[in-house]
């Protein structure tokens, strides 16, 4: 009988990535594709969903190249959430001031509505209470309200359908118009339960989206994984390579697709704290652009400045709380590119035709001399990370990145010391959210770790020793494009349940433990991080002061 498939989805910030998987949870190939972002304003990010879908089926078209198209059994897809915007005829509607049509998705890291989001915060509304209280730029509510009061006649008034980029997705590759409760639910403020909140939208000045029950943003729900009525369309089964009728999965978030390919790994014989407790006691970090921090719970658990309580938003029936650094790969690429010894860091680089990230490590490493003093080089300098502002466990996007300890030097050493405080500072944030998750009744006790920045194994070892915790890393290095692939394989109905699927298909590869001789130093750097973000409170207080 010849092997199944299925074929996992991952539109990232930045490129589009595709794998054909194997029942148990092996890679056999994947492809990318880079997809463009314009920033036409400050603090503006757009991209095009056309481009997205093409890219979309040119890389499943080259995974599924050595196999049958029967094969495949289903398709799972996993985006950002970014904003979708089109019109009845579900054409592109534009969400820039230039009315480039094809410019009409807002992503993710667009912070042009923070006004309207900390308005939506001081309305005090009760969904706040599902988002740690504060309503974040990064999330949909905001974003609508800019393209209300900011673009009404090109935009808002043309728009039919709002979708989060994973449910657009969906619908592209289905024609169905039913969304994912991950997308509705951790970016919409939506409640399983209870459905949309008519006053919520009333109070914030959206209270169109009302019309015909909701249908601009979604009358019909499903839980991620859910099987998708009719599968591939004809038209999109002929985009993909693929057969008509291929079963389609309710979409994820990509960070939560990440979660699903390594959080539910078997951990027996590795001895690791979490083997024999319940999944709740595992913590999954998506590391990227940005990170994603995320646990899940029987019982709905309130965390200040984290994200949930979600209901089925990557589980069904567990709850999901998520923390974040809305700045982790995108920070160490803006720290080390942006220092003065940058370009020569990079010819040392080229002459030994490593990455600049391996050489960095082995750099620290020749510094330092053995490997436990590599984590002391940070000792006198010292970096809060919110260059971005604060997602966790903060929830305050005013805050600003600080750096103590720079010399008037500005050599290759300096760049790595501050790279790898860097990245201190990111473990430490890490910490911070942990923390908080305590405070509310988490008992995390291993780390799972994927995304492009864990295969920095400095990064890795860094979070491993700054919160006292093993890091897992998964078997197959791209554990978001297995996780996409999960839903394929739920939607197929091949496994029975997400829980099912989770188990079988992701597998640990690596455990990294902390180092305990570097306990005191990361305890006291904590204190240390700490400080700078209560006098960054102090400076900002004192500047109000006429």
């Amino acid at each position: 009988m010849a092997e199944v498939y299925y074929v996992g989805v991952d539109v990232g910030t930045a490129s589009v990535r595709a794998a054909l998987v194997t029942r148990q949870g092996l890679l056999k190939t994947t492809a990318e594709e880079p997809i463009t972002i314009w920033k036409p304003q400050p603090e503006h990010y757009v991209q095009s969903s056309t481009e997205i879908w093409q890219k979309c089926c040119s890389v499943v078209k080259k995974v599924i190249r050595e196999v049958q198209s029967d094969q495949v059994r289903g398709v799972g897809f996993d985006a950002t959430c970014s904003l979708v915007v089109l019109d009845e005829s579900f054409q592109p509607v534009p969400v820039t001031q230039d009315g480039d049509p094809q410019k009409n998705v807002v992503m993710w890291m667009d912070h042009r509505a923070a006004e309207q989001a900390d308005r939506i915060t001081n309305t005090g509304h009760r969904v706040l209470n599902r988002v740690g209280g504060v309503m974040s730029q990064e999330m949909q509510p905001p974003k609508l309200l800019w393209l209300k009061e900011n673009l009404k006649d090109s935009c808002w008034n043309k728009a039919a359908h709002f979708f989060d980029l994973p449910d657009f997705l969906s619908w592209k590759a289905t024609g169905s118009t039913t969304r994912s409760l991950c997308t509705l639910v951790c970016k919409w403020t939506y409640c399983p339960s209870a459905g949309w909140d008519s006053s919520f939208w009333t109070i914030v000045g959206l209270e169109d989206l009302l019309e015909n029950n909701f249908s601009k943003i979604g009358s019909e729900t499903c839980p991620p994984g859910s099987p998708l009525a009719g599968g591939l369309t004809p038209q999109a089964a002929a985009d993909l390579g693929l057969n008509p009728g291929t079963a389609v999965g309710a979409s994820l978030i990509d960070a939560h697709a990440g979660g699903l390919g390594v959080v539910g790994a078997d951990v027996q014989g590795f001895d690791l704290p979490c083997e024999g407790w319940p999944i709740t006691s595992r913590m999954a970090m998506i590391c990227g652009t940005s990170t994603c921090h995320m646990a899940i719970s029987e019982q709905p658990r309130i965390v200040p400045g984290v994200w949930g309580p979600y209901l089925s938003a990557m589980v069904p029936d567990l709850w999901l709380n998520e923390g974040g650094q809305s700045a982790t790969g995108r920070l160490v690429d803006h720290i080390v590119k942006g220092h003065a010894a940058y370009a020569e860091l990079q010819e040392q680089v080229n002459q030994r035709g490593a990455d600049v990230y391996s050489y960095l490590n082995s750099h620290l490493a020749q510094m330092a001399g053995s490997p436990p003093d590599v984590d002391l080089l940070g000792s006198s300098i010292h970096v809060w990370p919110d260059f971005h502002g604060n997602r966790s466990p903060l929830a305050d996007p005013t805050l600003k990145g600080m750096v103590i300890g720079l010399p008037l030097s500005q050599t290759v050493d300096d760049l790595a010391r501050l790279y790898l405080a860097t990245l201190q500072a990111l473990a430490l944030g890490t910490r911070h959210i942990l923390e908080s998750m305590k405070e509310a009744g988490y008992d995390i006790r291993t780390l799972f770790l994927c995304g492009g920045l864990s295969k920095n194994l400095l990064f890795v070892q860094i979070q491993a020793s700054a919160t006292a915790l093993p890091v897992v890393l998964p078997d197959q290095s791209e554990a978001v494009l297995v996780g996409a692939a999960v839903l394929g394989a739920c939607a197929s109905q091949d496994y029975g349940t997400i829980q099912e699927a989770m188990e079988k298909m992701a597998k640990v590869g690596r455990v990294i433990q902390p180092n305990q001789e570097l306990k005191s130093f990361y305890d006291r750097k904590y204190k240390v991080f700490l400080q700078l973000f209560s006098h960054q409170r102090e400076y900002q207080a004192l500047m109000k002061h006429r």
